[in-house]
Order: C-alpha cells, then sequence, then structure tokens
C-alpha cells in the first residue's frame, strides 16, 4: 500500500511533465498554419515558435523562488494554472499579439515544472527507487510528445481553425493535473529544510520508507548541521557548490547541443528537407515520438540497475553514430527516400535511452536540501537558453549553412559530451541524497 503510495504521488506530479511535453512539441504541427494564418515574416515566424522556450527560461530561472517559499506542492498547482491558461488562451487568441503572450505563459509554466517536480519526485522517493520515480517525468515529457504528435496528426491540417484546436485540446489535462494535485502532500525535505516541520515531514517518511522512516529524519537533520558547520550558504554560487554547478551546467548545455529541440519542433520541415511530402513528414513525425516513448521506457527499468553514467556512455556513442550518418546523407544529399527518417529514429532511440531519461534525474540529485530547488533552476535555465537558442537559430542555420554541416556541429557536440561523461561525471545510483551532498559537497 504505502508503495503504491508514493508511486501515485510520483506519477501524478509527473503530469506536469506530460504538460511539458505536449506544449513543447504541439507547436510542430501547427508552426506552417500559423505563419499563414497571421502572414508572419521569418523573424516573427521564429519568434512564434520560440517564445515559449523564452517564457521557459524565465520560468526556469524564477522555479526556485515559489518552490522554495511556498513549497513544492504550492508551486505545482501554480504551474497547472499557467498550463490550463496557456492552452485556453492560445487557442482562443484574436490576435498575434495575444497568442504570444499565451504562450509565453505556457512557457513559464513548463520552466518552473522543469525545476519543481524533479525536485519534488527526488526529495520523496526512496534511494533504490529514485532514478525509476524521477524519471517518470521524463517518461511523461516524452508520452505528452506522443499524443502531442497524434493530436496533431489527428486533426491535421485541414480549415483554418484546425491549429486552434490542435493547442486547445491540452486545457483537459490540465485541469485534471490541477485536481490531482490536492492528493499530493508537501516535500518531507523542504518541511524540515525551510520549515523545521519535522514531525509533519516523519508522518511523510514513515509511508515513504516504513522501515527506515527515523533514520531517514535523523540523517536529514544531521546532513543539514553538518552544512551549516561547514559554512554552507543560501547563495548557490557560493564555493561549496561549485562542482554540482559545473556537472548540472555542462550536463544541460551537452544535453541541448545534441540538437534534440531543433528536431522535436521542425521534425515536419526537416523531413520535407528530405523530399518527403507533408503527409508522410506528419507520419515520420509520429514515428519519432512513438521510438521516444518506447526507449524511454526502457530507461526507466534499466536507470537504477546499471546506473545513470553507463547510460550515458551508450547514448553518447549512439549519438555520434547516427547524428554523423545524417550529417553525410545530406552532404551526398543520398536521402533515400526513408534514409534521413531511419537515422533520426535511431538517434531518438539513443537519446531517449540516455540523456532523455537522465538528465533531470541526475541534476535533481547533485544539490543539497537547502539549495536543490536553486540548482534545478540553475540547471533547467541553462537547458531552456539553449533550447530557446537553438530553436531560434535552426530555421536560419539550415537555411545558410545546410543540413550537413548543422547536423555535424551537433555531432561534434556529442563527442566532447561523450569525454565529459568518461573523465567527469559521477555515478549517483543507489546513494540518499545526503550521501550524494557528503560525497560532492561535504569532503
Amino acid at each position: 500500500m504505502n508503495k503504491r503510495k508514493v508511486f501515485l504521488w510520483s506519477l501524478i506530479v509527473a503530469l506536469g511533465g506530460f504538460l511539458f511535453g505536449f506544449d513543447t512539441a504541439v507547436i510542430s504541427g501547427a508552426e506552417q498554419s500559423i505563419q499563414k494564418y497571421w502572414n508572419l515574416s521569418p523573424v516573427e515566424h521564429g519568434l512564434t515558435v520560440s517564445i515559449a522556450l523564452i517564457g521557459t527560461v524565465l520560468g526556469s530561472l524564477l522555479g526556485s523562488i515559489p518552490s522554495d517559499v511556498l513549497g513544492r506542492r504550492s508551486t505545482l498547482m501554480i504551474i497547472a494554472a499557467l498550463y490550463l491558461l496557456s492552452s485556453l488562451g492560445t487557442a482562443l487568441a484574436t490576435n498575434w499579439y495575444l497568442f504570444l503572450l499565451f504562450r509565453f505563459a505556457g512557457g513559464l509554466g513548463v520552466g518552473a515544472s522543469s525545476v519543481t517536480a524533479p525536485v519534488y519526485i527526488s526529495e520523496i522517493a526512496p534511494a533504490q527507487k529514485r532514478g525509476r520515480l524521477v524519471a517518470l517525468f521524463q517518461f511523461n515529457i516524452v508520452l505528452g510528445i506522443v499524443f502531442s504528435y497524434l493530436s496533431n496528426y489527428l486533426i491535421g491540417q485541414e480549415g483554418a481553425t484546425a491549429w486552434r484546436w490542435m493547442l486547445g485540446v491540452q486545457a483537459f489535462p490540465s485541469l485534471l493535473f490541477l485536481v490531482l494535485l490536492q492528493l499530493v502532500p508537501e516535500s518531507p525535505r523542504w518541511l524540515i529544510s525551510y520549515k523545521g516541520k519535522i514531525e509533519e515531514a516523519r508522518a511523510i517518511l514513515q509511508v515513504v520508507s516504513p522501515d527506515s522512516y527515523n533514520a531517514e529524519v535523523e540523517s536529514i537533520k544531521n546532513t543539514n548541521l553538518a552544512g551549516e558547520a561547514q559554512g554552507y550558504s543560501s547563495n548557490l554560487l557560493s564555493r561549496k557548490y561549485k562542482f554540482p554547478i559545473f556537472l548540472a551546467v555542462t550536463f544541460a548545455v551537452f544535453n541541448q547541443l545534441s540538437g534534440i529541440n531543433a528536431i522535436i519542433y521542425y521534425a515536419p520541415r526537416i523531413f520535407e528537407m528530405t523530399g518527403l511530402g507533408r503527409s508522410y513528414s506528419l507520419l515520420s513525425t509520429l514515428g519519432i515520438g512513438a521510438v521516444n516513448f518506447l526507449f524511454t521506457l526502457l530507461a526507466i527499468n534499466f536507470i537504477d540497475k546499471i546506473g545513470r553514467r553507463k547510460l550515458m556512455f551508450i547514448g553518447s556513442l549512439g549519438l555520434i553514430a547516427t547524428l554523423g550518418l545524417v550529417a553525410q546523407a545530406f552532404y551526398a544529399k543520398n536521402f533515400n527516400g526513408w534514409g534521413v527518417t531511419v537515422f533520426l529514429l535511431v538517434y531518438i532511440a539513443f537519446f531517449a535511452f540516455s540523456q532523455g531519461a537522465v538528465i533531470w534525474v541526475f541534476i535533481s540529485e547533485i544539490f543539497p536540501n537547502h539549495v536543490r530547488a536553486k540548482g534545478q533552476t540553475l540547471g533547467g535555465t541553462t537547458h531552456w537558453v539553449m533550447a530557446a537558442l537553438v530553436a531560434f537559430s535552426f530555421p536560419m542555420l539550415a537555411e545558410k549553412l545546410g543540413g550537413g554541416h548543422t547536423f555535424l556541429f551537433f555531432c561534434v557536440m556529442m563527442v566532447l559530451q561523450l569525454l565529459f561523461v568518461w573523465k567527469v561525471m559521477p555515478e549517483t545510483k543507489g546513494k540518499s541524497l545526503e550521501q550524494i551532498e557528503q560525497t560532492l559537497v561535504l569532503h
């Protein structure tokens, strides 16, 4: 019963990831129709696609403030309300400026969700299950992407209002998320570290770890005291946190320099560059979502068994190979009809099995309790700044440099990522958050 409760709490919070993925990818099916509907210039079109990412950057940058002050649970409720507002607002927008405003609001929700949801799950999950439970967030991101692609495909491109339906259907899961959050308790580590509510936290941890909850409470208290004795600062930029900061920023930068968001946002356009027709391009995009879903599900079953670092090794090698093959196909103009499609599907499989599953787990683990939300903010903000830059610049880069040069750049970045994983990245599998803190900070 207790295990089912912890899983249920994690699954409900991970619904924020479903909305994250849906909101992020749904624009791929609507962006060309929106461009035509308001007769947008290339710059205006780029802004329309990337405005949500700009909101995401701001949302992730500010996400730790309500998370630390109001609590993880209250912040998640605010996020659910933003998703609901964005979906209804974009669907009903009467002009381009209103559309931008509501897409920006959705971006705020995505950014804050990327901070608060992984932090909450990592703080409530038992150490031996933490990777799998936090990875539910990424799994739901991918599920949201799949549903957005499927929804776009079913709604199609016919009619002047099709794009409004594509964006508006998100209101239903947004409302469900807001309602289900009533069943979720507050993070016990937040209660201890920020409010000193030890008995309230103990009652929640008793559900999480019935056999060791008292020891866990003492471990949290003692680690907090040890940090204070060593001069812990609430300022994330303190020298004490330089190694976790380096790990989070580097990991987030490489995540986006793999080119993943360029492919997710512009998948139909990329496939059309290879000569596929519009309908086949949308179908191939649905295939990308399905592969992403299946290999994220596979990664969830391995992340606590073989560890975060081995997944990253496997993924980095696969990404180098597939990006190199895509670049070569563009250089040779040897598309063979579906050649690039196959390479990109394999690329998505390797990404989902490694970076996609690991990023939110790893960043949520490596910071001490009292700066975890700030650390997640730093990692999330870095991730989304890079995502915004990639999404805004990809159409111009692909047009001026060509597909070959663009995908070769992503390939070289993955070579550098492989060196980072090999030489620098620590393993966090099976360790409590306090044990990780002892290794990375209290040494």
